[in-house]
């Protein structure tokens, strides 16, 4: 018997937060040791390559989206033939990606030194780092393909759970080697290889659980078409993601130096993990809104966008309060008194707009699941577009705040004014019933939070990691407390039957009568 709705959503929700837990601790744990053993420099040619790798999730093409999408529809559906076609078909289109990735990887190596400012003692580190990381990432593609399914099937517990043993094996080789001598080739080999491995388990996961044959025979056209039909605007989305959340540490990195881009990454990972634990819980909105849409049942759609939303603010809310208000000592605890300087800044300049940004991220997943994310990913490209070109533009004068302002307005801009208006288009939600409903709970909840943190703030700065640890404590039991009582009252789950009801039906109703008392009159 399968987990019923409810239960399987906190299952993949508490696996997902299980597995960005981990993560955000072995990051924590992890980035000072590298950092200080490595020196900035060094560190910064770590984070610079394995962003310009993750350009590479370009050629996803939305294979690993439509992925999701169909096989949560096949598996439904019980039609394994098409199944088997579009798995098959992923896969080869797959390795012929990971083979242009390699291609791309070769390319780069070569020519690194003439595309970032690395010091002529560190390119051949940088170029053997480059090699490692890009041909990670191109073995990466088919192997991705086993991920998908897993997601597709709404078993994310499992993709999160060998997610978890991952980070934990690598943090603890990474230690080891460090503790040893060794230097960043090692700690790359490292880095490179656990995905592969853990892609390689989540493989043998998928054939116990649904048993897909896998052959040349099952790859054909008419998949190919569908997958292209459904990836093409997907693939746009993904190229404005890298775009919005990528280019910042190249730009810094080609017109700045590579230690720039370390003070720039300490700003901006505090965000990066909110961000994340965020996403980590939205993904199950794709797969989930594909199966109700599919099934005519848009009122459930409509509630899931309206709690799915709230409860990404209630999770982002505190944590951006917590990030902005004690962001300086976050930094000083974690990495050192001499970054707070020139990463705090970057550090209130990203949260805002990405907090306005991942209190949404229900919206997106539910635009993709359902379909209809064209417009969407066009509006997202054309931010990313603007945000290069912002950022290109504001660093000579302003440095790395002027690539935090280039993200931050384009992006203001997509999540305050285009999101809300066309997700009304789309379900026919008003912004008023959005607002009322996603977010009145999370904005009360927020504001002791903020008053607890400010007052401690008044009392003593924290400096050191009890003190630290204090204040969010503190904060934490306030939400905790908010949050019980919320869910003790039924408010936290409560939507109300209007607000999940096709608002222009009534509309239409009311204006036919109109029309009849009309015409009745004249009679």
């Amino acid at each position: 018997m399968g987990i019923p709705r409810k239960g399987r959503i906190l299952q993949n929700i508490g696996s997902s937060w299980s597995a960005l837990a981990v993560n955000v601790v072995v990051g924590i744990f992890l980035s000072p040791i590298i950092v200080h053993r490595l020196g900035d420099t060094a560190f910064g040619i770590w984070v610079l390559i394995f962003s310009v790798t993750g350009y590479y999730g370009m050629f996803d093409l939305g294979i690993r989206t439509s992925i999701v999408r169909f096989v949560s529809k096949y598996v439904v559906t019980k039609e394994a033939d098409k199944l088997a076609s579009h798995v098959n078909t992923s896969l080869f289109t797959y390795s012929v990606m990971g083979l242009v990735a390699f291609a791309v990887t070769v390319f780069l190596t070569l020519y690194l030194d003439r595309l970032f400012r690395i010091p002529a003692a560190l390119q051949p580190q940088a170029r053997w780092l480059m090699l490692m990381a890009g041909c990670s990432v191109a073995l990466g593609f088919p192997l991705g393909v086993f991920g998908g399914i897993l997601d597709g099937m709404q078993r994310f517990d499992l993709t999160n759970w060998s997610g978890i043993l991952s980070s934990l094996l690598r943090a603890v080789l990474v230690v080891l080697v460090l503790r040893r001598g060794y230097g960043l080739m090692m700690v790359t080999a490292i880095t490179v290889i656990m995905p592969i491995l853990t892609s390689i388990l989540r493989g043998v996961l998928v054939f116990r659980l649904l048993r897909v044959p896998i052959a040349l025979k099952y790859v054909n056209r008419e998949s190919f078409r569908q997958m292209a039909h459904f990836s093409a605007m997907t693939t746009i989305a993904i190229i404005a993601a890298q775009l919005r959340f990528r280019t910042d540490e190249l730009v810094i990195g080609s017109m700045i130096s590579a230690a720039a881009v370390t003070y720039f990454s300490i700003g901006v990972r505090p965000v990066d993990y909110a961000q994340q634990l965020v996403a980590s819980m939205a993904q199950i909105f794709v797969p989930m809104s594909s199966e109700l849409e599919a099934g005519g049942q848009m009122d459930r759609v409509r509630k899931v966008y309206l709690a799915g939303n709230r409860a990404c603010a209630l999770t982002v809310f505190p944590i951006t309060a917590v990030i902005v208000i004690l962001g300086k000592s976050i930094i000083e605890v974690w990495m050192g008194a001499k970054y707070v300087a020139i990463s705090y800044p970057v550090t209130v300049i990203i949260a805002i707009p990405v907090t306005l940004f991942v209190m949404q991220a229900a919206s997106g997943r539910i635009l993709i699941g359902m379909g209809r994310h064209a417009q969407y990913a066009q509006v997202v490209f054309a931010e990313g577009i603007a945000n290069l070109v912002l950022s290109i533009l504001l660093v000579p004068p302003l440095g790395i705040v002027g690539d935090a302002l280039g993200t931050a307005i384009p992006m203001f801009l997509t999540t305050l004014w285009f999101l809300p208006r066309h997700m009304r288009k789309q379900l026919e939600v008003p912004i008023t019933v959005f607002l009322r409903e996603a977010y009145t709970l999370p904005f009360v909840l927020l504001l002791p939070v903020v008053a607890v943190l400010l007052l401690l703030q008044n009392w003593f700065y924290p400096h050191h990691l009890w003190q630290l640890v204090l204040q969010v404590t503190a904060a934490g039991i306030v939400y905790g407390i908010g949050l019980l009582w919320a869910y003790k009252t039924g408010r936290i789950l409560k939507i109300s039957e209007s607000a999940t009801a096709r608002p222009v039906l009534g509309e239409e109703v009311a204006a036919a009568s109109a029309l009849r008392d009309r015409f009745g009159e004249e009679a």
